[in-house]
């Protein structure tokens, strides 16, 4: 068995974006780590804080449930804080994650995988699937940590399948329930969300833990703008939505396989 080690944004993005492979890998018996990069201190702010509780101690506390959910083994921060969205001045604050030194990041980072003798890490793509500059740098970290790493783990990138969101969109489309959402539109950055099919390899099918994904998300109880809109979805368009999970393997052939990266070789 492997022990893959995920880095992540924000406490929430492992619910929406990998949980469901997350979980998969658990129940397979591998030992799954979550590495969180920032506190997500810009997310939305609940009006019920306790005196003296701030958004950070909320969010570290749901994220632990998320990962009771999940199955996951440790959990680990990388100890930045968030940056905002991009052009935000709090991209260049003392101890935004996006301002942090590369190599110095990664050093933490790849701490995790030494202590963990890890096989597989796992970040984002380039852009961080929309452009976040906190998620465009994981994807740095995560290169920059896996060349440090004393055994070099094999590596995957967390992304979102364009084409089929174009897809599900035209079907929203023809069954009435038309929206603005567009996935070739600019997002963060100015690019469009997600990878086109053909520069994704996996696609991991998560249907059969929809409801572990749906528990992790719903333990980020906080990010009612994000996390509520999600599981306001009925559970039809839920599973269309977030019942795969795509990642790109820099290094392998073009080609996507449905099947499951973590498979014996």
């Amino acid at each position: 068995m492997s022990t893959i080690v995920f880095l992540h944004a924000h406490p929430d993005d492992e619910a929406s974006q990998t949980s469901g492979t997350m979980a998969r890998a658990v129940d397979e018996g591998h030992r799954v780590v979550l590495v969180v990069s920032t506190g997500g201190e810009h997310g939305t702010v609940p009006d019920d804080l306790a005196p003296g509780e701030t958004l950070v101690d909320r969010r570290r506390r749901e994220l632990e449930t998320s990962a009771r959910a999940i199955g996951l083994h440790r959990v680990e921060w990388l100890g930045y804080a968030d940056s905002g969205m991009t052009g935000w001045e709090q991209n260049g604050a003392a101890g935004a994650f996006t301002a942090a030194d590369l190599d110095e990041a990664a050093a933490r980072f790849a701490a995790v995988l030494d202590e963990e003798d890890a096989d597989v890490a796992v970040g984002y793509d380039w852009h961080g699937g929309y452009g976040h500059p906190d998620h465009v740098k994981v994807h740095h970290v995560l290169h920059r940590a896996a060349e440090r790493a004393a055994r070099r783990p094999r590596v995957l990138e967390s992304t979102m399948n364009r084409d089929a969101m174009r897809e599900m969109a035209r079907q929203g489309a023809a069954a009435g329930r038309p929206d603005d959402w567009d996935p070739d539109r600019p997002m963060d950055d100015g690019n469009p969300m997600g990878t086109p099919q053909d520069e994704i390899h996996w696609q991991v099918d998560v249907r059969a833990l929809i409801e572990r994904k749906r528990a992790a998300l719903a333990a980020h109880a906080s990010q009612t703008s994000d996390v509520g809109m999600m599981l306001a979805m009925p559970p039809e368009v839920f599973t269309a939505v977030f019942g795969y999970e795509h990642f790109i393997e820099p290094g392998r052939p073009s080609g996507m396989v449905r099947g499951w990266p973590f498979a014996p070789r």
